[in-house]
């Protein structure tokens, strides 16, 4: 660790997050749960949400794809996701759901908006994103495909929008 230059858990704390938190809403599989709490520690994410039947940590099939994430980033566990979703954006956070939606914008045009406290809705493995907190997202964002199957993994599709986020707001905040 010391080679690669890592922070310890208590120096992540302290360091400033990227504006933006993650909603895991009805997420099955507790593998894709951990990915998706390891890569948000990569990219410093504010927090994870955990809804619905989404399992909570700690338990060790979190553990396994995790590696520690689940002691870096912040989470809290809500059971209604349309409530959370709603408090949300009463704070002034703009609402993102990824997903294959009508009127829904690529990724590769989706542009972050300076100052805004974003949330991303990442929904269930095999029915995506909930129509009810469709109808709460300020914006619908859909990353392109070009092969014969119709979707990615949860835990992939969120590396890869954080990726695209990271990238177009340069971690500005980060330091």
């Amino acid at each position: 660790m010391e080679d690669l230059n890592r922070i310890s858990v208590q120096e992540f704390k302290e360091k400033t997050k990227l504006a933006l938190s993650l909603i895991l809403d009805d997420v099955r599989s507790m593998a894709n749960v951990g990915s998706v709490f390891r890569t948000a520690d990569c990219f410093r994410v504010e927090k994870i949400h955990l809804c619905g039947i989404t399992s909570t940590p700690p338990h060790r099939e979190i553990e396994k794809t995790a590696l520690g994430a689940t002691e870096s980033v912040d989470w809290v566990y809500h059971e209604n996701a349309e409530a959370l979703v709603q408090a949300l954006k009463s704070e002034g956070c703009r609402i993102l759901a990824l997903e294959q939606a009508e009127g829904s914008v690529s990724l590769t045009d989706f542009s972050p908006e300076p100052d805004t406290r974003y949330a991303l809705i990442l929904g269930n493995e095999v029915f995506g994103v909930n129509d009810a907190l469709l109808q709460h997202a300020d914006q619908v964002v859909e990353i392109p495909q070009f092969g014969t199957k119709h979707s990615f993994n949860v835990s992939v599709s969120a590396g890869i929008f954080l990726w695209d986020y990271f990238t177009k707001t340069m971690g500005k905040a980060l330091d």
